[in-house]
């Protein structure tokens, strides 16, 4: 669950930031699925089944809101019903205004509900779109899920009668007979019906049950509107005998419930055995509220430090002339002290030769000292003024023993 949880939040902190290029890039694909969906299924213009035309209005659907996508998509419908005939397209906008109506009234922020029905009615998978749009939106999206049911069915009926209209003719009575061709078999569609009862009473019940204040509400939520999809389907079938497919509807039932498990875990994960019951009040009311925390987790962070190796090298570099200095400094000082008494002890042998056996001594003690101590300069200049005394000494001693 930690790994699950630590997923979950980086997939938020990346939709945090680069949504502003994640949604334009959603839109497109959308519109473009949409589109050429469309062209598949009905294809009479052949102006507009053209991968540019559909690109550019992709693109444009891009950066424009969602409403614009379902402006498009009738657009492009109408124009293939008008290919088709022109009493269809008459018949496919009254049916578009009607809609429209419904939609701006009650849910015109659901546009997105409106195009994924029909698409994904066209894929054979229309059972996910109910539980969803329970646990998403409110009760008022039963009428954008009727919409877009409606909307697959009056497309389905216009690829159904299309073989029979493109041989009438255009006097009068075929036209009358056009028109009511398409408005008889949308209207008789008991399937349609079925569908958008059963979708209805899906979204109501999922939703009901979601707000509910009970520990797991929203899986509840998602057995009770998988149940109630199935029944609801069943019954319809038994009553108006529209075949619907029980083994198509128990696999896209399965496969909307893993869906909306999956929104579930993304939209409301909470622990319910940390779950708080508190009581308050105030001057007018009393309050019994039950607190749920949300399951969350820290992604962890890592910082990555970058080091230069050219400063690395300079550094060193610098560090190690700063020890080599001290050394070279003592090295001169201790030189310096032993050439004092090499001096001093040669100008010794140049007053007495005769003591050479004494001075060579005294040299050798000095040269002693000044080896084992070089940076020492005191050491070495006591010993080179010891050294002075005692030539000095002698000589005086020599020169009394001359006079």
């Amino acid at each position: 669950m930690t790994v699950l949880l630590e997923m979950k939040q980086k997939l938020r902190l990346i939709y945090s930031k680069y949504e502003v290029l994640i949604l334009p890039v959603a839109k497109f694909l959308l519109a473009f699925v949409t589109l050429n969906a469309l062209n598949g299924k009905m294809g009479y213009m052949t102006q507009l089944d053209d991968m540019v035309i559909v690109l550019i209005v992709a693109l444009t659907c891009s950066f424009l809101p969602t409403g614009m996508l379902v402006v498009f998509a009738t657009l492009f419908s109408l124009a293939h019903m008008y290919a088709l005939s022109m009493e269809v397209a008459l018949v496919g906008l009254c049916v578009y205004l009607v809609m429209y109506l419904l939609f701006f009234r009650f849910s015109p922020k659901d546009s997105i509900v409106v195009v994924l029905t029909p698409l994904l009615c066209g894929m054979k998978i229309p059972y996910v779109v109910p539980i969803a749009v329970g646990l998403l939106c409110g009760p008022s999206s039963v009428v954008s899920v009727g919409c877009g049911v409606a909307v697959y069915y009056l497309l389905e009926v216009v690829v159904g009668v299309s073989p029979n209209i493109k041989t009438m003719g255009e006097d009068e009575d075929a036209i009358m007979n056009k028109i009511r061709m398409v408005v008889e078999a949308l209207v008789g569609n008991k399937a349609m019906v079925v569908v958008i009862a059963a979708f209805a009473v899906t979204v109501l019940v999922v939703y009901v049950i979601r707000r509910l204040s009970i520990d797991y509400a929203w899986i509840i939520a998602i057995l009770a509107g998988a149940m109630t999809d199935i029944a609801a389907l069943l019954i319809g079938d038994m009553l108006y005998d529209v075949n619907i497919s029980v083994g198509g509807a128990l696999l896209g039932t399965l496969l909307a419930v893993a869906v909306a498990v999956v929104i579930q875990f993304l939209r409301f994960c909470v622990d319910y055995k940390r779950t708080e019951k508190v009581q308050f009040e105030d001057d007018e009311y009393y309050y019994y509220v039950k607190a749920v925390p949300k399951m969350s987790v820290t992604v962890p962070t890592r910082t990555v430090k970058k080091i230069n190796s050219q400063r690395v090298r300079s550094a060193s570099q610098d560090s190690r002339s700063a020890e080599r200095k001290p050394a070279a400094k003592s090295a001169d000082r201790g030189a310096g002290a032993g050439g004092r008494s090499v001096t001093t002890e040669r100008t010794s042998y140049g007053r007495n030769g005769s003591q050479r056996g004494s001075y060579s001594s005294a040299r050798e003690r000095s040269g002693q000292k000044g080896g084992r101590n070089t940076a020492g300069r005191s050491v070495t200049i006591g010993s080179t003024d010891n050294t002075r005394a005692e030539a000095d000494d002698n000589s005086t001693d020599q020169t009394s023993e001359w006079l």
